[in-house]
């Protein structure tokens, strides 16, 4: 399924830049050891990030002066013959800045997407996390196909600038020849230049990774932190070692029961209700609402807005025009977090005056396109471990069968996540399965928190997920709220209960909710 893309690294700013800080770990040499788990991590300070990560300096010290490290991990390359070749997985750690005596071992993050680096995004969120390092050294990775750690490349700059613009919503036989076409050519790409790699990013290898990076990083558990499709990453690695799950929180949780069909009627959906929520809040505030005088103007303006720039789309980022694709896709990325609520409102009216700019800067920053014009790994990655995935292909006529449904849940987002769904077609891998096993009889309790309001992870899964997981490892969390997630928002409540079962091992309460 469309699943959600990585969180930002930071907020957009005022001059329409989406500024992501960034680090990376050193590449490892291909060689095949005789016992991955006896390797030794060869900790040094950060280097500047590739194209693939996004570009940008390296992180920036700790608070209390201390500076990261980055390694790299050896994997094999293909968990069926551990002996083989094998991968660099980049890693990132800051030291707990606890004494020795408090430190529980490793905390693991994943950040989402598939695709979105650790490795660049941690750094970016220290702050939020401070509280855990003082128990905790902080670590996490760019799993393999993204970023460093053997990153799936596609298409170049150029031709990635055009697959971005073009009709994702065809209305005719013909437009709909012309994006499977395009879809084919990206597909194609990805297996010229990244094949050997493709048939090795399945979440499930993912999965192998953390078990091995737990070994060499010398815990006895598992002790993660896992967001948005982290959570089924996490999930699964609950599936396959569910003794070793240690202290586990999934945070902004993916339906692990949903095949790709279902899941992206769920995104359409959930996204459609934090446009509901926008606009209301929108229209609630003491200064006139620029965009809509009612919560249905608003949302009337922006379908007609995007029914307009079908054949008329804006001067956007030179020499770029703003399609009905890229708006769509901007609009859908300002919906991640209230904190993007004021720059799509900026961006809207500035669409209204006729400049495209901002949303068109929202929709890079989704895509993984820096300022300079490159672009990072992050949606080649994400298309390579879906694909390798999900089992089920779609076809145009699939598609147009469900688009009812899909225009039911939300006029502004269904043709555009339905017709995502031939995302897959051709691909060089076969997909995996319908959706993952996350049943970890066995497992220590995992923390499994659900945001009522979020876009991309609709709170529904969040159930879902616990019971998958096994009644008697669960613990469903709620926060009522807005955004993609439930930590970062800073609720005093959610921060309480997941510090507390981090550092203190105390299980909040079944069914504990927080506003």
């Amino acid at each position: 399924m469309p699943k959600p893309l990585p969180r930002r690294a930071a907020a957009l700013a005022a001059s329409v830049a989406l500024l992501a800080a960034s680090a990376v770990a050193c590449a490892g040499d291909d060689g095949s050891p005789d016992d991955p788990v006896a390797q030794e991590l060869q900790w040094a300070d950060c280097p500047k990030p590739t194209q693939a990560e996004g570009g940008g300096p390296a992180p920036s010290p700790l608070p209390d002066g201390e500076l990261w490290q980055c390694a790299t991990l050896k994997a094999p390359l293909d968990w069926d013959d551990p002996k083989g070749d094998t991968i660099g997985i980049a890693l990132i750690r800051a030291r707990t800045s606890g004494p020795d005596d408090r430190r529980i071992g490793s905390l693991i993050f994943n950040f989402g997407g598939p695709g979105g680096s650790g490795v660049t995004t941690l750094p970016a969120f220290e702050n939020e996390y401070e509280k855990l390092r003082t128990r905790y050294d902080l670590v996490s990775f760019d799993p393999r196909g993204v970023g460093r750690s053997a990153g799936v490349i596609c298409e170049d700059d150029e031709q990635l600038d055009e697959y971005f613009q073009q009709d994702a919503t065809p209305d005719d036989a013909a437009e709909q020849r012309q994006l499977v076409a395009n879809t084919r050519a990206f597909n194609a790409a990805c297996e010229d230049r990244s094949g050997r790699t493709l048939p090795h990013v399945r979440t499930t290898d993912a999965a192998r990774d953390l078990e091995l990076m737990r070994q060499v990083l010398g815990d006895d558990r598992l002790h993660y932190f896992g967001i948005s499709y982290g959570t089924e990453l996490g999930g699964v690695y609950a599936h396959l070692f569910p003794t070793k799950v240690g202290r586990a929180v999934f945070d902004a949780v993916v339906d692990p029961t949903q095949d790709p069909e279902q899941g992206a009627l769920g995104q359409t959906r959930g996204f459609q209700l934090a446009l509901d929520n926008y606009a209301e809040h929108c229209v609630s505030q003491v200064e006139d609402c620029p965009v809509g005088d009612t919560a249905e103007d608003v949302k009337d303006r922006i379908a007609a807005l995007l029914r307009d720039l079908e054949t008329r789309p804006l001067p956007g980022v030179f020499p770029r025009q703003l399609t009905q694709t890229a708006a769509t896709g901007g609009i859908a990325q300002s919906l991640y977090s209230p904190d993007f609520w004021e720059y799509l409102t900026e961006g809207l009216e500035q669409a209204y005056d006729g400049d495209g700019k901002i949303l068109m800067a929202l929709s890079d920053a989704m895509n993984g396109r820096g300022e300079d014009g490159h672009y990072s790994n992050v949606q080649a990655a994400n298309v390579a471990i879906n694909c390798a995935d999900d089992a089920p292909r779609y076809a145009p006529g699939d598609v147009e069968a469900r688009l009812p449904a899909f225009r039911a849940a939300s006029p502004v987002f269904g043709d555009f996540l339905a017709w995502s769904m031939v995302t897959c077609t051709d691909w060089a891998v076969p997909g995996a399965a319908d959706h993952p096993d996350v049943s970890a009889p066995g497992s220590a309790p995992i923390l499994v928190v659900g945001n009522t309001g979020d876009p991309a992870t609709p709170y529904e899964g969040t159930r879902k997920m616990v019971d998958a997981l096994g009644g008697d490892v669960g613990v469903e969390l709620t926060y009522e709220g807005q955004g993609h997630g439930a930590y970062d928002s800073g609720n005093g409540c959610v921060r309480g209960a997941v510090d507390g079962y981090l550092l203190d091992g105390k299980v909040p309460r079944k069914g504990t909710v927080c506003r």
